[in-house]
C-alpha cells in the first residue's frame, strides 16, 4: 500500500492556504536525497515556508515536494523526498500533523511483526524515539 503521507501533505497545505495560514515544512535535513541550501539547516532539520507567496514552481508529488525558493537573497532548487518531511503546519496557530521517522530509501527490510494478533486491531504502532516537538510561538 502507498504511503499516506504525501496525500496528507497535498491535503494539509491546501487546508493552511485555504484559511489564510503560512504552510510550513519541517524537513530531516539529512535524510538521502533531500536538497536544501546548505548552512540554513540546524541540528539535522530546517523549516521552509512553502507558502504561495514565497516560492515558485512548487510540486508535490508522490514522491517529493519540489520548488525555487529565497535563501539570503539567492534562488535555490529544492527537493523534498516525502519520507524526509517530519510536519507540516500553519506557522500562524501551529495546527498541523507530525509524522514518524521513516526509514532512508533502500532499507526495504519490514520489521517483523508482533505475535499479539492480526494488526488493525485499532492498536497504534509503537512511536521512535527522538520525534521531532513542535511549540506554539505566539
Amino acid at each position: 500500500m502507498n504511503s499516506s503521507r504525501p496525500y496528507l501533505v497535498r491535503a494539509l497545505y491546501e487546508w493552511i492556504v485555504d484559511n489564510n495560514c503560512t504552510p510550513h515544512l519541517l524537513v530531516n535535513a539529512e535524510y538521502a536525497g533531500v536538497r536544501v541550501p546548505p548552512g540554513f539547516a540546524s541540528d539535522g532539520q530546517i523549516v521552509l515556508n512553502v507558502s504561495p507567496t514565497a516560492v515558485r514552481h512548487l510540486q508535490m508529488d508522490n514522491e517529493a515536494v519540489s520548488f525555487e525558493g529565497r535563501f539570503g537573497g539567492v534562488a535555490h532548487s529544492l527537493y523534498i523526498p516525502t519520507a524526509a518531511l517530519m510536519a507540516i503546519y500553519a506557522r500562524e496557530n501551529g495546527q498541523g500533523m507530525v509524522f514518524d521517522l521513516e526509514p532512508p530509501v533502500g532499507e526495504d527490510e519490514q520489521p517483523e511483526p508482533d505475535d499479539d494478533g492480526p494488526s488493525g486491531g485499532g492498536s497504534e504502532p509503537p512511536r521512535p524515539s527522538g520525534r521531532p516537538s513542535l511549540k506554539v510561538v505566539k
